[in-house]
Order: structure tokens, then C-alpha cells, then sequence
């Protein structure tokens, strides 16, 4: 199967190229493209330098604006499965073929590489994970899919689905968002176990006051969201 992974990448100069380099040791079976999502440093300039293969939006649209470019490449080049890896170094490529595997064998479409599983590596705050508890157990309510690590953004979906988020993927703070959506259209959710890193460089955009946004936006997206009628 062609394999495609997708890095949206914002202001992630000190991060991008260890990042596409470990993407690189999986070998040739899966390729990559980066989103430089108008990053305000040098991220561009490095991913020219080493001749990586990205694209560069000329206007800064957000993780989900730069999610859904990927897929959109994806499947206008034709991959079978398309790889969400987030450009700060988190996501070890090591477990690329565990996340595709439940797909490969047709008994997924959409699988999440979750934290939550053997509870291995990093966690993130008690904080953080008292919201996460609370919007799996929304999406639960909402549309009895189970996925205890609703946050990551550790993904694998087939061909199916990555149209689906081709032609429409939440824009702001989407990952519990797009579970609800690709569920009421019927996809076949997985998890499974895998070991993610802390930032290593940078920090997250994510502050007490946007935790607070996120958590009311992301929460009555849930609760309105409905079916789409194009799949």
C-alpha cells in the first residue's frame, strides 16, 4: 500500500528536521510531506536547505487548515493511508506500522495512537488529562464510540476517510472533533498503544486561557455536530 505521512508544521524550526529525519529511518514504504503553515521563522528556509518535500501555505490556516492540505494531497496522489505526525518530534515513527496495521488488515479505518493504553511515556498534565477523560466520555454519549485518547493527533485513516477529511476537517482544535464526524459517518475507530515523546524544543500554544476556550469550543462542537450526507 502507498503510505503517505503528513507534518503540519508551525514555527517548528528546531524541531522539523530531526522530525522529517526519523520519518526517514522508517524507510522508503512511507513517504511524507511537510505543511509549513506560514511559519514566522526559519521553518521554510530549513526545509529547503535539506530538500525536503512540503508545501507552504502563503496564509497561516490553523492545524486544521494545514491537516486537511495534507490529506488533499493524499489523495490527489492517490495513497491507500495517510499518517497524521505532528511536527514538534512527539510522535515516534517507530509505531507507523502498528497504527496502519488494523487498517491493512480491514478492521479499521481510522485508527489513534493512544498514550492511554499502557500508560508509557509522556502523559501530559493531570490537568490535561481530567479534559481528555471528560471528552471521551462526551464522544461516547454522543456517538458510542470508545477512544480513551481523544487528543492525539497520532493518526492513521484509509483511503475512504482521508477523502472524507479531504472534503471537509474541523478547523480548530480538531482531533476530538474529527472523531465525531468520521464516526456518525460510520468509520471504524481503533486504538492503539504507542510511546510518545515531550516537546522537545518550544512549547505549546495551548495556555490556561486557550485550555478554557478549548475545552467550551471543543465540547459544543461535539454536541452539534451532525451527520455529513456526502459519504
Amino acid at each position: 500500500m502507498k503510505i503517505l505521512a503528513i507534518v503540519p508544521a508551525y514555527n517548528e524550526a528546531a524541531n522539523i528536521e530531526k522530525t522529517v529525519a526519523n520519518l526517514k529511518s522508517c524507510g522508503s514504504s512511507v513517504d511524507y510531506v511537510v505543511i509549513n503553515d506560514c511559519s514566522t521563522d526559519n521553518t521554510l528556509d530549513i526545509l529547503k536547505a535539506n530538500d525536503f518535500n512540503y508545501i507552504s501555505l502563503p496564509v497561516n490556516l490553523g492545524i486544521g487548515g494545514g491537516v486537511q492540505t495534507g490529506y488533499k494531497y493524499g489523495v490527489e496522489n492517490g495513497y491507500d493511508i495517510i499518517i497524521q505526525q505532528d511536527g514538534d518530534g512527539q510522535h515516534d515513527p517507530k509505531y507507523i506500522k502498528d497504527v496502519c496495521a488494523p487498517i491493512i488488515n480491514g478492521d479499521a479505518d481510522i485508527v489513534v495512537g493512544s498514550r492511554f493504553i499502557t500508560n508509557e511515556g509522556f502523559q501530559s498534565s493531570g490537568t490535561r488529562r481530567i479534559g481528555i477523560g471528560f471528552l471521551s466520555w462526551l464522544i461516547k454519549l454522543k456517538c458510542g464510540t470508545v477512544v480513551k485518547d481523544v487528543t492525539s493527533g497520532y493518526r492513521a485513516v484509509n483511503n475512504k476517510y482521508s477523502l472524507f477529511f479531504a472534503r471537509n476537517y474541523p478547523q480548530d482544535y480538531p482531533e476530538p472533533e474529527a472523531i465525531v464526524s468520521a464516526s456518525l459517518a460510520g468509520a471504524r475507530i481503533k486504538e492503539v498503544p504507542v510511546v510518545m515523546k515531550e516537546r522537545e524544543y518550544g512549547k505549546s500554544s495551548i495556555n490556561l486561557k486557550r485550555s478554557i476556550y478549548y475545552m467550551i469550543k471543543v465540547s459544543l462542537a461535539i454536541l452539534l455536530c451532525k451527520k455529513e450526507s456526502d459519504i
